[in-house]
């Protein structure tokens, strides 16, 4: 069943988008131009979101820390590659009360130059390294066009910051970091995602190496999930770190930087919901069950205590809805809020000794027996994060194409959108055209099976690896 609030997802794809997230009540919008107000709902999964990265990143020694928001201009010119990478999206300020400022601040765009400010003060032996921080805070870019979760002004994000003895130690560092993020994608969020490495082109700037999870999204759309960064000495050296190594030595150490941000519940959104609203997969969900009374009798409301208390004690969260509302609003209220599992009670089923429970991702109903409430919701709980896993990857896999000419990849762009697969030869004037031409970024070069079967797709010159090519959110 559709709602009549949501604009038809095969429709109008990104007025989907903008009315599930209204009527989800995931976010608000105020005279703040280009930012928006995250909603308790919407703040409650990205909670969850935070809850267990934050989690995994203290299981692997990380401590977190806090940098002031604003970066003086002198501060953010130490590192050059990287404020011309983000001179376009930089805040500044001027003024502060009623004074000009001797020198102009930044509003943080990213926190590379402060972290590296504070490493030199801290850093003067190997006995001081490694240093694992990581920051969880908002940052500012200007963006030009934005839309709530995916581009705004002001971003919810972590920021990791690492220094490190070796650059053996450093490498495995990123890697670590890139598994952790593949990991939560694909096991809390049922995201799957292509691990790659970034071009040098789109590598982030001040970075030797970028690597990338991208998702795609329902409409063959990628989305950048989340990236890992090993900036070798580029930082160090510019801010001049240094650390007396065991054998007296001054030696430069050497860094990684890792991200991931608010964007994640876009990428729920456009991944798992449809036409009737907002589906979420359990492990993320803030609330996984709702309780809607078909009638207040007292043997309903005596099974809905009843209810309640088993699923308190299993620690499994959930509402029960009273609110005045017919049981025909209160359902469709919950599909739209994406309640993994409903359980209905009324007292004809009771009468049966029944209740029951529909599923959010597939609607279906099933009457279930009072006493096999708690296995069924537990079982249900798995099978739909299961499945909406491999619903997304089903529906990403076979949007992916395996391309050889510049026909093929043109006609994808035009056509169905989607990733193409290209053989590549590694000249940044081939990104380019097929950027400026197509309209199509790289994406990655996959971590693993990237041997070349043929000669670039756009040049027809010698091929050196497989890449990723497509639209970008």
């Amino acid at each position: 069943m559709s709602n009549e609030k949501i604009t038809k997802r095969d429709e109008d794809f990104a007025k989907w988008y903008t009315d599930i997230i209204k009527v989800a009540d995931l976010v608000d919008y105020s005279s703040v131009k280009g930012s928006m107000i995250i909603r308790p709902y919407g703040y409650a999964i990205w909670e969850n979101m935070v809850n267990v990265l934050d989690k995994e990143f203290k299981k692997l020694g990380h401590q977190n820390v806090q940098m002031p928001m604003f970066i003086p201009e002198s501060l953010l010119q130490v590192e050059k590659d990287h404020v011309e990478g983000f001179a376009p999206e930089v805040a500044w300020v001027t003024q502060g009360g009623n004074e000009k400022l001797e020198e102009k601040m930044c509003v943080r765009p990213t926190s590379e130059t402060l972290f590296c400010e504070h490493f030199k003060k801290i850093i003067k032996s190997y006995r001081d390294l490694p240093v694992l921080y990581n920051q969880w805070c908002t940052i500012v870019r200007w963006e030009k066009t934005t839309r709530p979760f995916l581009r705004s002004r002001e971003i919810l994000w972590q920021e990791g910051h690492t220094m490190h003895a070796t650059a053996e130690e450093a490498k495995a560092e990123t890697m670590r970091m890139l598994k952790v993020y593949e990991d939560f994608q694909r096991d809390y969020l049922a995201l799957p995602v292509i691990v790659g490495k970034k071009t040098d082109k789109e590598k982030f700037a001040g970075a030797e190496e970028t690597y990338t999870i991208e998702a795609m999204m329902y409409d063959g759309v990628a989305l950048q999930n989340g990236t890992s960064h090993y900036f070798g000495q580029n930082f160090a050296k510019a801010f001049d770190i240094k650390y007396l190594s065991q054998d007296n030595q001054l030696i430069t150490p050497y860094q990684t930087s890792w991200g991931s941000t608010t964007r994640m519940i876009g990428g729920l959104i456009m991944t798992h919901s449809d036409d009737s609203g907002l589906v979420l997969p359990p492990k993320i969900a803030p609330i996984k069950v709702v309780i809607i009374p078909i009638k207040d009798t007292p043997i309903v409301q005596e099974t809905i205590n009843n209810l309640s208390a088993i699923l308190e004690k299993e620690e499994i969260t959930y509402i029960v809805d009273n609110s005045d509302k017919s049981p025909g609003y209160k359902f469709a209220n919950a599909e739209v809020k994406g309640y993994p599992i409903r359980i209905e009670v009324g007292p004809r089923d009771l009468e049966q000794n029944h209740v029951t429970l529909v599923r959010r991702d597939t609607l279906e109903k099933i009457n279930i027996a009072k006493n096999d409430v708690l296995s069924t919701v537990k079982d249900l709980l798995t099978d739909i994060q299961n499945n909406l896993y491999n619903r997304a990857l089903k529906r990403r896999d076979s949007m992916i194409y395996n391309l050889n000419t510049y026909e093929e990849l043109k006609e994808m762009s035009e056509k169905h959108g989607g990733f193409g697969f290209v053989n590549w030869c590694g000249d940044v004037a081939c990104e380019n055209k097929i950027k400026d031409d197509l309209g199509l970024k790289s994406r990655c070069i996959p971590l693993e099976n990237n041997e070349p079967d043929g000669n670039c797709i756009c040049c027809g010159k010698k091929a050196i690896t497989k890449i990723y090519f497509g639209k970008q959110y």
